[in-house]
């Protein structure tokens, strides 16, 4: 069998973004390659066939395990899933090490091609970002970003700091399943499989907000609302429309806002109004959730979305979000598929034009369609990773690094 692709990565049953996005990323990786095992390095909680649970962050050399494991495995490539607190060693006092660790990692293993994907590129970034982006790119062969405006936008933050800005950066956006699709007349039997049908009072039209549930995901902007848009669509349509806030929580630290959000779902729910469903947003669940929703509200004060955002164009889904917001605004311009708020007005407005019109629903949705099927579907990135593994291969056999374009 070939040299094995090996992930460096947090995973599942941690419950994490980037655990489910590596699982997932693994799956459409390994279709591609059967001549290839597709193997996990993980943090300590990782579990499966093929993963190698060895990252323990309690201690300061966690990464010399890791090195030692992709020596042994002599991978055709070494792909990494970044997050900067997957990778953060913490001393006695609580101080972190800025990752540290994973740029020495990145060293010893530098005689394998190595390909960074980092999760979180801000468009203005903190000193400590810019310089550790500016060390990850002059130790992996070739860094992945995911979305065209970070890449412009590392050029306008270095420019201003007068570095060079790096040419081994390429634009390889999240995936999203191109396999999860309901149809319309599958929707009533989701619904009576949820248990949602059991007492025969949710509305046959539900407006979605599903997903874990942290403070800044903001449920209270659209629940302190939600009572004078369900009677203006009543007034203007004659339809009854209820809100469906369905999610857990993950990060305790945000258990005052978890209870607070939940707590305001569960007052409309005696209205007649919503309906709160507890679930881990994760696997088919997570999906089959989001179908029996007529569309998705993601009002998010904070860049966190990107996995909610793969599975709504998993769907096909029509959305309303927040703006300026990062890659939540560029996906949604991008895709064609959403509208955007920057006050509770125009969320207001949005989520009511959006129950009112059906055409409009159907002409998002095609649109995400589309752009599932021509730009996001995990079958087209796991082609972009290909190349990207190339371009990382022969930048390591020749000794010549990667130089790519600018983006403007």
């Amino acid at each position: 069998m070939a040299a094995p692709i090996v992930m460096i990565s947090s995973y599942p049953p941690r419950l994490c973004g980037i655990a489910t996005f590596c699982e997932e990323a693994r799956e459409f990786i390994q279709k591609r390659h059967p001549e290839r095992q597709v193997l996990v390095i993980s943090h300590t909680d990782g579990q499966g066939e093929g993963v190698f649970p060895l990252m323990d962050l309690s201690r300061r050399s966690w990464w010399r395990a890791v090195a030692q494991q992709v020596h042994q495995l002599k991978p055709y490539a070494v792909h990494i899933e970044h997050e900067y607190g997957l990778y953060e060693y913490r001393d006695s006092r609580g101080q972190g090490d800025g990752n540290e660790g994973l740029l020495d990692l990145l060293e010893a293993i530098d005689d394998f091609p190595i390909v960074a994907e980092p999760h979180t590129v801000h468009g203005r970034m903190t000193d400590f970002e810019s310089d550790f982006i500016y060390k990850l790119c002059q130790r992996a062969d070739l860094v992945l970003f995911k979305c065209h405006y970070q890449k412009w936008r590392l050029d306008w933050n270095f420019h201003g700091r007068s570095w060079n800005t790096p040419r081994n950066i390429m634009v390889v956006p999240h995936g999203a399943r191109p396999d999860k699709r309901y149809r319309m007349d599958e929707v009533p039997l989701l619904r009576q499989e949820l248990g949602l049908n059991s007492d025969g009072r949710l509305a046959p039209h539900l407006a979605g907000l599903i997903g874990w549930i942290q403070s800044n995901k903001r449920w209270d902007i659209l629940t302190s609302m939600w009572e004078e848009i369900a009677a203006e669509i009543q007034e203007k349509t004659g339809a009854d429309w209820d809100l469906l806030a369905a999610g857990s929580m993950r990060d305790p630290a945000h258990r005052a806002d978890y209870e607070r959000y939940v707590r305001e779902v569960q007052l409309l729910e005696q209205k007649g109004l919503a309906h709160y469903y507890e679930f881990i947003p994760r696997g088919d669940a997570y999906y089959k959730m989001m179908a029996v929703c007529d569309f998705i509200v993601l009002p998010s004060t904070d860049e966190t979305q990107s996995g909610t955002l793969a599975r709504i164009f998993a769907l096909n889904k029509p959305f309303v979000t927040t703006a300026p917001m990062e890659g939540l605004t560029a996906q949604t311009i991008e895709s064609g598929g959403g509208l955007l708020f920057t006050n509770k007005k125009m969320l207001r407005q949005h989520v009511v034009r959006l129950a009112c019109d059906e055409d409009l629903r159907l002409e998002l949705g095609n649109r995400l369609k589309t752009y599932l099927d021509e730009v996001v579907s995990w079958d087209v990135v796991a082609r972009q990773y290909d190349e990207a593994y190339e371009c990382a291969v022969a930048a390591n056999q020749t000794g010549k690094p990667v130089e790519l374009p600018l983006e403007f």
